[in-house]
This record gives C-alpha cells, sequence and structure tokens, in this order.
C-alpha cells in the first residue's frame, strides 16, 4: 500500500488574532486541501461567531472543480460565509479578482482582492498579522 506523497496545497498560517484566520493556497487544490480548509473554518467560527479570513495564493496550478461545485462544497462555503467579516484573497489566477467583483454588490461580507506584491496591505486591511512559523 502507497502512502500519498503529496503534500497539502491548504496550509494554515497563525494569526495575531483569535478572530482571524488566514491560509496558504499553492499547487493544485484537490478535494481534500477543500475539506481541510473548511473544516478549519467550521471550527473557527463555532468559537468566534464572525471572523476575518485572509487567503494568500501562489503557484496556482488549478482547482479539482467537480470537488469545488460539489453540494457538500457549496452547502460548507455557504454556511462558512455566514460568519466571514471580512475576505481578502490575495494573488492566485485572474478569474478570483473578477469573481471578487461581481460578488462584492450581493454580499454583506467585506470582499477585496489584492496582488500578490501587496500581500502586507492585505494583512493591514483585515487588521491582523502572521505569527512567526517553527523555525
Amino acid at each position: 500500500m502507497l502512502i500519498n506523497q503529496t503534500p497539502p496545497s491548504v496550509r494554515r498560517i497563525d494569526t495575531d488574532r483569535a478572530d482571524a484566520f488566514a491560509f496558504e493556497v499553492t499547487g493544485h487544490l484537490e478535494a481534500a486541501d477543500m475539506e481541510n480548509m473548511y473544516g478549519l473554518l467550521r471550527g473557527a467560527y463555532q468559537l468566534h461567531d464572525q471572523i476575518d479570513v485572509i487567503v494568500i495564493i501562489h503557484d496556482y496550478e488549478g482547482i479539482d472543480w467537480s470537488a469545488a461545485l460539489s453540494n457538500e462544497t457549496l452547502s460548507e462555503k455557504a454556511r462558512a460565509l455566514k460568519h466571514v467579516r471580512k475576505y481578502a484573497v490575495v494573488g492566485g489566477p485572474t478569474w478570483i479578482q473578477a469573481m471578487i467583483g461581481l460578488a462584492k454588490p450581493f454580499s454583506s461580507i467585506e470582499l477585496k482582492h489584492f496582488d500578490l506584491e501587496e500581500v502586507e496591505r492585505a494583512w493591514d486591511w483585515i487588521g491582523a498579522r502572521p505569527l512567526p512559523g517553527p523555525a
């Protein structure tokens, strides 16, 4: 039996605020990555009714669209978004910025896209900072 050697595409980044959650997304986003991210968010909004989220995307290689558009994933996303105040997306493919622009007028969430070079501005915008990782 082989063990999957592919590292996860979603990594949580610890922040200096208990109600601010950050994720780094790299490579190809698979179903397990989405389950992991929404599981972490579920835990977050069970502790905090309202949260701020920053997602930093780089070296993007695609997404498993069948998983992203599954009823389960869409349900998890809808449930999570009810608890989000601010949602910053940094980097990623150009279609993400377009989707944020389309969603803004129909959402009570403050949504904003930042270019990868603007990551510090994104952290300032959500009012949190990343904590240093393990040495």
